[in-house]
């Protein structure tokens, strides 16, 4: 084990980091609560609470699927509690990774390094932090004037609103995978297969929409079998 590892995982972090996870967990409940209370105002009936509840618990699965797998990697790279606390307020594990690798990138090593050290680590805490605090900001300031921004950019067209998204969405992401791809044989292998695997699972849940949801935790792991069995 790497030796800032031993510090990423120590027990006072698990302590520093249940508060944020508390308060997360707290506004769960209080939400769920204030929706069974105001549920009558909108004639919405137990039988629908419940109906509603799980039918967004299931639709949960796939995506906390995803979420988990990628997780896996995280802890390993920057230890159980910061990965714990991270996801339990952002949920997004890609987000979460690629923060840290840029972290590294800027100190001028990788998660990979033999040489990423405790100051890495430690600078990597900083960035996902303060990553998290722009999209914060950003909710808290511009989230009332999101509507007149996104109608002077698409005069209306919400399909205009989706491709500019997307087109954002992929060429980040895109940029992500082919610059991790390109450093090893087995990564290359993992991204070309994750990525046909996807291609082939939307198209299955195309005529088994029940699969839909789950398609990026099977790709996921498709792709890690693929690049740990041409590795080995």
């Amino acid at each position: 084990m790497n030796s800032y590892l031993t510090y990423a995982n120590d027990p006072i972090l698990w302590l520093l980091s249940l508060p944020l996870v508390a308060i997360v967990g707290a506004l769960a409940i209080s939400y769920s609560t204030k929706v069974k209370k105001v549920s009558p105002l909108v004639n919405l009936t137990p039988e629908d609470q419940k109906k509603a509840f799980r039918t967004g618990a299931i639709s949960a699965i796939g995506p906390a699927l995803g979420v988990f797998v990628v997780m896996l990697g995280l802890i390993s790279k920057i230890g159980g509690p910061l990965a714990w606390q991270r996801l339990s307020v952002i949920g997004a594990a890609h987000t979460e990774l690629t923060a840290a690798e840029m972290a590294a990138q800027a100190m001028g090593t990788t998660l990979d390094s033999p040489d990423y050290s405790l100051v890495n680590y430690a600078n990597a805490c900083w960035v996902m932090a303060l990553n998290g605090c722009g999209w914060l900001l950003v909710v808290s300031l511009l989230t009332d004037k999101l509507d007149s921004i996104s109608f002077k950019l698409t005069k209306g067209d919400t399909k205009i609103t989706s491709i500019i998204s997307i087109s954002g969405m992929c060429g980040a992401m895109g940029f992500l995978a082919v610059s991790n791809a390109i450093t090893s044989s087995e990564n290359m292998v993992a991204a070309v297969v994750a990525g046909i695997s996807m291609i082939l699972l939307n198209k299955l849940g195309e005529k088994v929409p029940a699969l839909m949801e789950f398609n990026l935790g099977f790709a996921l792991i498709i792709g890690m079998i693929a690049g740990s069995i041409f590795r080995s």
